[in-house]
């Protein structure tokens, strides 16, 4: 059974013994006291996993104003401990405002045992999360600045673990001169992950050159790449350098390779395999040293499998391949990466902007389908929008709480995920799957299992088509 103590708060000496009772049958540490004041001081001193508290702690008392006000006074000690709200029927309505200002669940008098021993055992499972995520987090801070101290990271912002796994391979893999592929949907930074690669390589003083591999139509694919001499078609007024020659000795980034034609595909893969080439218009075969590194959103795999891309060319650029997550599935870094780039924008007066508490909620409940490109145009809007050196949640185009999940107490596994639908075989959503169900429901506990905030999770079950049912309790 966890370390972790429960903390029993109530005025009278029969609940308290009944209630210490049922926890030492079930394993679990308790202290108990009758009074707020000594419940802050066992806060401060003890190691808790869960706070059980009534919302009254004097005999004519019925208001709940004392159990607000200890609620308040342990979110400001404690912001994580979960708190579990005891409340007789008729102070029902002020537990479920305080469950929505904070308070993790509540019990009605006369509790059910069962339920009772679920809640905070699920709350002391969360608690334990909580903490070592937090370790995890305090020792993922010291390794990002150990890597930002050792490589050159371009100025990326980021905080999640997710995004530091990408970068410490992209610092770890430059130094070779293995081809790299690049992959993430739109907007979430694939080129700044190739300028990393760059920047950390022996190549790093010499050209890195740019190309949109999927925006060049065929007829120009050749000129453009290879080079061209002066009268090689109509227009060549004179000779034209192409990019290959152009990044000789540094690097060539090739963006959206997956919507490269057929037969530039062809063309590029001759490339490779020779590497060599000519000018278009010439006989002469040239050569030059060039490290690949090619981006993408495309799934090259069902690309392959539907034809439209080349197996061959595939495995030529995914030697190494760099997974840029989406940036819904890092709320960890939208923050620091708001409040980066908003110091690029000044008031008038000059002041750098900052965010409201209804704007940086907004910003974490938000999908971000944009991704980091979207996140700049808006705190762009922003800026040009907004009336006082402070931006809210309308200066940014959305809604506060807007995609947030529904607040509410904490299940004690009173809700399991809906079955996937026969023939699912999407291992993200089973993974998902096995995540709810381990947790009994409780959204809360699946999310710190996952290591992401309870918001980040909604949007997730939203995306893959994952409902909670609630069951009939037996």
């Amino acid at each position: 059974m966890s370390g972790l103590k429960v903390l029993i708060v109530d005025d009278q000496p029969a609940v308290l013994a009944a209630l210490e009772l049922l926890f030492d049958v079930h394993g679990f540490q308790t202290l108990v006291t009758r009074t707020p004041e000594q419940a802050l001081e066992l806060i401060r001193s003890e190691e808790l996993g869960v706070v059980l508290q009534d919302m009254n702690f004097h005999r004519d008392a019925t208001s709940g104003e004392e159990g607000e006000a200890l609620l308040h006074a342990i979110r400001k000690l404690d912001p994580d401990l979960p708190v579990v709200l005891m409340t007789a029927f008729q102070s029902l309505e002020a537990a479920v405002r305080l469950v929505r200002a904070g308070a993790s669940d509540y019990i009605a008098k006369p509790w059910n045992d069962d339920k009772l021993v679920a809640t905070v055992k699920n709350l002391i499972r969360l608690r334990e999360l909580s903490q070592e995520n937090l370790r995890l987090r305090t020792s993922s801070s010291r390794s990002r600045a150990g890597l930002a101290s050792e490589h050159d990271l371009c100025g990326l912002v980021y905080q999640s673990a997710a995004m530091h796994e990408v970068v410490r391979l992209a610092a770890k893999v430059a130094p070779s001169e293995a081809a790299v592929l690049v992959t993430g949907p739109n907007g979430s930074g694939k080129e700044r992950i190739a300028q990393i690669v760059q920047a950390n390589s022996r190549r790093k003083d010499k050209p890195f050159v740019k190309v949109n591999a999927g925006g060049l139509p065929d007829e120009l694919l050749e000129a453009e790449l290879f080079g061209a001499e002066a009268g090689a078609y109509t227009g060549a007024k004179k000779l034209r350098i192409g990019r290959f020659e152009e990044a000789d000795g540094g690097t060539l980034f090739l963006d959206e390779i997956g919507n490269l034609s057929m037969m530039g595909q062809m063309k590029l893969l001759r490339v490779l395999q020779s590497g060599e080439f000519q000018r278009l218009g010439s006989n002469t075969t040239r050569k030059v040293d060039v490290r690949l590194i090619s981006a993408t959103n495309a799934d090259l795999t069902r690309a392959i499998a539907q034809g439209t891309f080349r197996e061959d060319l595939y495995f030529r650029l995914n030697v190494i391949e760099l997974g840029i997550p989406a940036l819904r599935d890092r709320a960890d870094d939208v923050l620091p990466i708001a409040e980066h780039l908003l110091t690029g924008y000044r008031t008038e007066g000059g002041q750098v902007y900052e965010l409201t508490a209804d704007a940086q909620q907004a910003l974490v409940d938000h999908e971000w389908p944009g991704n980091v490109r979207e996140l700049e145009n808006r705190l762009q809007r922003a800026s040009l929008v907004c009336q006082a050196p402070r931006i809210t949640a309308a200066d940014l185009g959305l809604a506060a709480g807007a995609g947030s999940a529904p607040s509410g107490a904490t299940a004690a596994a009173a809700e399991v995920p809906a079955p996937s639908k026969p023939g699912s075989a999407d291992p993200e959503r089973a993974e998902l799957e096995r995540i709810l169900v381990e947790s009994g429901g409780v959204v809360a506990t699946a999310a710190a299992m996952l290591g992401v905030s309870r918001q980040a999770l909604y949007r997730r079950m939203d995306r893959l088509g994952v409902e909670l049912e609630r069951r009939p309790k037996g």
